[in-house]
């Protein structure tokens, strides 16, 4: 069982001139739902194609075309609730979201504002061992992506590509539960975890399949725990969205100068405006972008082109039933199964991925050492040389046949990382133990060989062994001797053992 106990992390405090200020933190965060087709078309949604190539007749809002609702988008937002431990709603309905926009044919989005297919759930957090933040999940409802407006390509004309019009996205709205700017980082970051985890959503920041909108203000201190008695949200203090976030840098940034310019504001006896605002990364200041705008600016009503959505229980519960382990859970089962520290075990369930690789490395060997392994050199290596784990020229089974090469004695630690390296480079894709053998990579266990070693270099350093006869530590002098003597091939703590024996400690 998911052991939830955890500290709350304090609250990021800010000193203004005058009194010190808290943060106050909400998400909205937008996930392009993992699809090959758009929410209400059959059109492509494949990355990087032609500007305007994956666009249907109901993308391009073309008379007389209209939507039906793709069901695999539906159930991968189903799915992402379940993740998110959420209720899911049974009876859900789309809305008319109405504005203009050059990159929006139809005037309007399709969204869900009513009546959204998923309810509250929660995000746990993690902010350090025993330290976590539970954010609150108000909803997630799925909506249409629009298109992208184009201006540096002409300096008296700007371009539309429609290609993201129509791709299905999930708006994930969090309570106002996050208190700092790394907070709100490891937040995004939880989100997309849980829902590569999941498949929903690959989380490609840079391609804008995840971007997000905080919305930031400042309260005095105890401000934040009387609204959570009262759900007096005035106590919060006005708050200003920043739009379009993808990086998780940025939004620290955004954070922290957004927070210091409404403190300023309210301290030279200002009020802070509700709206919308834009982050500069280049001038690391946030500015001005509209008044922000509430839902009745939107003239939301029923979409009279779709049916409300009734999904059945079963339904739902076939697709509980086929969930795979999450982050939390499986973070939890490494530390018990395998006996890893819960920040290796972090380490190791940051990406799916990782997770396979090293589970497949520590199935049937030490838990321990193969996070070792796997953490220190295979994750080293690739950081280092850009790879991602799936172009990783080592692979799970060659490591854990390094591993079980060390275990039988056969090779000592140093010969361990060089055959490593033989494997990485010139080596590829050969067992293990043939590279060994081939390179004469084989450990002297022959005590009898290792004594006759150790009996050389205690003989021609007496001075040495009075030494370590009064000091005990320096007879990892003799254990080296022994090594370099061997050329690295006798085994560690049968010389060590030797040693010992022969000085007399």
């Amino acid at each position: 069982m998911l052991d939830l106990s955890f500290e709350a992390p304090k609250p990021k405090v800010i000193a203004g001139a005058r009194a010190d200020w808290e943060l106050v933190i909400g998400l909205e965060v937008h996930a392009q739902v993992a699809s090959r087709s758009k929410l209400f078309s059959g059109a492509s949604t494949q990355f990087g194609a032609e500007p305007n190539s994956n666009v249907s007749f109901v993308d391009a809002a073309m008379p007389g075309m209209l939507p039906v609702i793709n069901e695999f988008c539906i159930e991968q937002a189903v799915r992402t609730g379940l993740g998110l431990k959420a209720k899911i709603n049974l009876f859900s309905a789309f809305d008319r979201k109405n504005y203009f926009y050059p990159d929006l044919p139809q005037g309007y989005q399709i969204s869900q504002l009513y009546h959204p297919i998923v309810g509250e759930g929660e995000v746990i957090v993690d902010m350090g061992p025993g330290v976590a933040r539970r954010v609150r999940i108000e909803r997630i409802h799925i909506e249409q992506d629009a298109g992208k407006s184009i201006h540096d390509l002409d300096p008296t004309m700007s371009f539309v590509d429609l290609n993201r019009t129509g791709v299905a996205l999930m708006e994930i709205v969090s309570r106002p539960d996050i208190r700092g700017p790394e907070e709100a980082a490891a937040y995004v970051a939880k989100l997309r975890q849980i829902m590569r985890y999941l498949g929903t959503c690959d989380g490609n920041m840079q391609n804008g399949n995840l971007r997000a909108d905080v919305n930031i203000s400042v309260c005095r201190p105890g401000d934040y725990e009387r609204y959570r008695e009262t759900g007096d949200h005035s106590l919060l203090g006005t708050r200003c969205e920043i739009k379009n976030m993808n990086s998780m840098r940025f939004i620290q940034q955004a954070i922290e100068f957004e927070a210091r310019r409404q403190i300023a504001i309210i301290e030279d006896g200002g009020e802070v405006v509700q709206e919308t605002r834009l982050y500069d990364p280049d001038r690391g200041e946030t500015r001005s972008m509209r008044s922000k705008e509430e839902a009745h600016d939107y003239r939301y009503f029923p979409c009279p082109d779709l049916l409300p959505l009734e999904i059945e229980q079963d339904w739902i519960d076939a697709i509980a039933a086929a969930m795979p382990e999450l982050p939390d859970e499986k973070k939890a089962r490494f530390v018990r199964d395998y006996g890893v520290t819960e920040y290796d075990a972090g380490v190791l369930t940051a990406e799916v991925e990782n997770a396979d690789f090293f589970e497949e490395v520590a199935r049937g060997r030490d838990g321990k050492q193969a996070a070792n392994w796997v953490i220190n050199e295979l994750f080293g290596r690739l950081n280092k040389e850009g790879h991602a784990i799936g172009d990783s020229p080592v692979s799970a089974a060659q490591l854990g046949g390094i591993l079980d090469l060390i275990a039988g004695g056969e090779i000592s630690g140093k010969m361990a990382k060089d055959l490593f390296e033989l494997l990485w480079t010139t080596e590829k894709g050969a067992d293990p133990a043939e590279v060994a053998a081939k390179h004469g990579m084989k450990q002297l266990t022959d005590t009898g060989a290792i004594e006759t070693a150790v009996d050389e270099v205690i003989a021609a350093n007496p001075a040495q062994v009075e030494k370590a006869k009064a000091n005990p530590k320096l007879a990892g002098w003799f254990v080296g001797q022994v090594l370099k003597a061997t050329g690295g091939k006798a085994n560690p703590a049968a010389v060590n053992e030797i040693v010992t024996r022969k000085l007399g400690l």
